[in-house]
């Protein structure tokens, strides 16, 4: 889990520790210049006041001079030859020189001017022991802390992980539910975690149980509904054996092709319902041969209109898949076509890489174009025929097998429906 709650947590504290870092040094660096400068200089100037308070009871008071601090006066109206060469030219202030490694207060008063040198190291050695070393355990107490806190939040959270790995391990088909049984949760696993872990495991359970109820009904449903069918399919082919009125022969045709597109249908829904992984039957197929039958078929719907259906055949392409399949999806393009084209004509035109299909019927809109693939949505709900679920079918059909569906429509002037198979 790249992005799961330890890693998220880690990176957490890792920016905390890295910000606070930054302010900490930060704070160095700035506490480090205020102890060499502010600090420094008013240390000297204190000196200097108590070097004058002194020297103000007796004269004969020597500059200080101690092991970090060294002190030069110059009596007013004296030669400053007893300075050191680099101190001559200072004006009264605070300096700092850099390249003597030095700190100096010149302190004028009446009496002369007072060269008070502290040396640049014991400043930064100063500035060290009393600000960078508490900073720096300071910093290593955060860090200490922070450790203790990132191990303390990863121990809560990794029965939530634990959990989570388990979960993203499941096959949705098959889910093991076994590791989340309450006998086999680890000791960690405590509190609300162990809830969750036990309403998972019960939810896992209902998982499995509902999907072999559907692959039951899936194999159940398969044998079931075509024993009835059979029965029609049998009793229809006899029927017409024997002689019978016209009228009667085609009532038995009309039979026998619905019985067809019935077991074509059934085979779709099956085939929907199965697994992805579970491989239908495959056939070598002219695409042609399915398209002339079924507008044949269609053209049954279109007694008493108005309307003329031609079939173009340009190429005669094969397809490898189950060809009822194929019979299922021409089948509602032309009842859709059908069903919503009350004049003009209906042409299918086949060519070797796709079949269309076009109508001079009510068309659609464009807010229709956006749901026409949605079960049960119809554009033209007053009419008698179909149940909104022709479209979705094809659609789920055509991604099952690889083809592309493609809808082109203007309203009041018509739909083209695209099938592309190469």
């Amino acid at each position: 889990m790249p992005q799961g709650l330890p890693r998220k947590l880690r990176i957490a504290f890792i920016l905390q520790a890295v910000m606070v870092s930054l302010a900490i040094v930060l704070g160095v660096y700035l506490i480090s210049a205020v102890i060499k400068h502010s600090l420094m200089n008013t240390a000297l100037q204190e000196e200097a006041t108590h070097f004058w308070e002194l020297y103000d009871a007796s004269t004969a008071q020597p500059p200080p001079n101690t092991h970090n601090l060294r002190g030069y006066l110059v009596v007013k109206g004296h030669s400053n030859l007893v300075l050191p060469d680099n101190l001559r030219a200072l004006k009264p202030g605070f300096h700092e020189l850099k390249d003597d490694d030095m700190l100096v207060l010149v302190d004028e008063q009446p009496a002369g001017r007072l060269y008070l040198v502290f040396l640049r190291s014991q400043a930064e050695r100063l500035a060290f022991y009393f600000g960078t070393l508490p900073i720096i355990l300071t910093l290593i107490a955060i860090y200490a802390v922070s450790w203790l806190t990132y191990r303390a939040s990863k121990r809560l959270v990794s029965p939530v992980s634990w959990l989570a790995r388990q979960v993203a391990m499941w096959d949705p088909r098959r889910p093991d539910v076994s590791a989340l049984a309450p006998e086999k949760l680890p000791a960690e696993v405590q509190g609300e975690a162990r809830q969750l872990a036990q309403a998972l495991h019960g939810l896992s359970e209902r998982v499995a149980a509902h999907v072999a109820r559907e692959r039951d009904f899936t194999r159940d449903a398969s044998h079931e509904l075509r024993t009835p069918l059979t029965v029609i399919r049998v009793a229809s082919d006899m029927a017409m054996a024997e002689e019978a009125s016209p009228r009667v022969a085609r009532s038995l045709q009309r039979i026998q092709r619905a019985g067809r597109d019935m077991e074509a249908v059934i085979d779709a829904f099956l085939i929907l319902a199965r697994e992805a992984e579970v491989e239908p039957q495959r056939e070598d197929f002219d695409v042609a041969d399915v398209v002339l039958d079924e507008a044949e078929n269609a053209r049954t719907l279109l007694i008493g209109k108005p309307v003329d259906l031609e079939v173009t055949c340009n190429a005669k392409p094969r397809l490898h898949a189950p060809p009822r399949v194929f019979q299922v999806v021409i089948s509602n393009l032309l009842r859709n076509a059908c069903s919503y084209t009350d004049e003009g004509r209906i042409d299918v035109l086949v060519e070797a890489d796709r079949i269309c299909v076009s109508d001079s019927g009510i068309g659609m809109s464009q807010e229709a174009m956006q749901r026409v693939f949605e079960p049960f949505y119809r554009v033209d709900p007053t009419r008698p025929r179909g149940s909104g679920l022709g479209l979705s079918i094809v659609s789920r059909l055509c991604e099952r097998f690889g083809w592309k569906i493609e809808l082109e429509s203007e309203l009041g002037k018509g739909t083209t429906a695209t099938i592309r198979f190469a």
